[in-house]
């Protein structure tokens, strides 16, 4: 049996663009609008999951109680930390730094930003975390309410991108985007529309 996971990624936040992996900032109004904008057409969600953050959890909290549909928080659906980039935008980087920005954009499992999580250990830890919900939850479909560099992570296996093209996947504010899970395989299908 399949599970079927519909990512949301959360809205536009008060930290403003950059490296905010870590940091735990709060959606903006726009950000709220985004993200009820996204959902609006789309129903037929057995669970609602979300990053602990709270640019994930706040939203998914209030549309889980609207809808009536049980909430969990999964730890391990967070976003990459990047370390000393964290709070940081890339032209910030690219003028002290220029060679490291350089070599995470175009080898992220190879180069770890300064005291950051490896991105190979980020891709074990999420892909370890769909594992284990699509065994538990088999047959079900999901709302799962995270962040670009999840979602980016889950949809290059999906398309069977390599590794070196990670960073090229684009995920948007409020972006939704499906993917079901086989046996550990990941395809990508469109979300739950409303009947």
């Amino acid at each position: 049996m399949s599970l079927q996971l519909d990512l949301l990624r959360h809205g536009e936040t008060t930290g403003g663009s950059g490296f905010r992996g870590s940091l735990d900032d709060a959606l903006t109004e726009l950000g709220q609008t985004q993200m009820q904008q996204a959902v609006v057409d789309f129903a037929g969600w057995d669970l609602v999951i979300s990053s602990p953050l709270q640019r994930c959890q706040v939203f998914a909290e209030q549309l889980a109680a609207a809808r009536g549909l049980p909430l969990r928080i999964e730890a391990d659906l967070r976003e990459l930390h990047f370390g000393d980039w964290e709070g940081r935008n890339a032209a910030e980087i690219l003028f002290e730094d220029e060679q490291a920005l350089g070599q995470f954009w175009t080898n992220p499992y190879g180069f770890t930003p300064p005291a950051g999580e490896p991105v190979r250990e980020f891709a074990n830890r999420v892909l370890g975390a769909v594992t284990r919900l699509s065994e538990e939850l088999a047959g079900q479909r999901v709302l799962v309410v995270t962040h670009g560099g999840v979602m980016r992570l889950l949809l290059a296996r999906a398309r069977g991108l390599p590794e070196a093209q990670l960073l090229q996947v684009e995920v948007p504010h409020a972006s939704l985007l499906g993917v079901r899970c086989v046996a550990g395989e990941l395809s990508e299908v469109a979300p739950c529309r409303l009947s």
